[in-house]
C-alpha cells in the first residue's frame, strides 16, 4: 500500500495520501519521478493531505516538496514527524 507520495528524490517531505496514518505505522512512499518506493516510520499521526518528514531536519534547513523549496524549518523535525505549520514556515515573510 502506498501511504505517501513525493515527486523528486531530493524532496524532504512527502504528502500523505491515505487516511488513518497513526504513530508507529510503517509508511511506504512513492517517488513519482523515479517510480521508486521508500520507507519511513510515522512518529506522529499524519492527517491525509499533510506532509510527513522523510529525514531529520534542523532549524534553518530548507524543506523541499515537488522538487522545490517550500520553506524553512523553525523547530527540529525527525524523520516520520508531521511536517506542518508548527515546524515549517515560508521564507517569504
Amino acid at each position: 500500500m502506498i501511504h505517501a507520495v513525493l515527486h523528486d528524490s531530493k524532496d524532504t517531505v512527502a504528502v500523505a495520501v491515505v487516511e488513518g496514518i497513526t504513530a508507529g505505522t510503517e509508511l511506504t512512499a512513492w517517488i513519482m519521478d523515479e517510480d521508486k518506493l521508500i520507507h519511513v516510520k510515522a512518529q506522529q499521526d499524519i492527517p491525509i493531505g499533510h506532509k510527513v518528514a522523510l529525514k531529520d531536519m534542523a532549524v534553518g534547513d530548507t524543506v523541499y516538496k515537488y522538487g522545490i523549496d517550500i520553506g524553512k524549518v523553525v523547530a527540529p523535525i525527525k524523520a516520520g514527524d508531521h511536517a506542518h505549520v508548527q515546524n515549517i514556515k515560508t521564507k517569504r515573510w
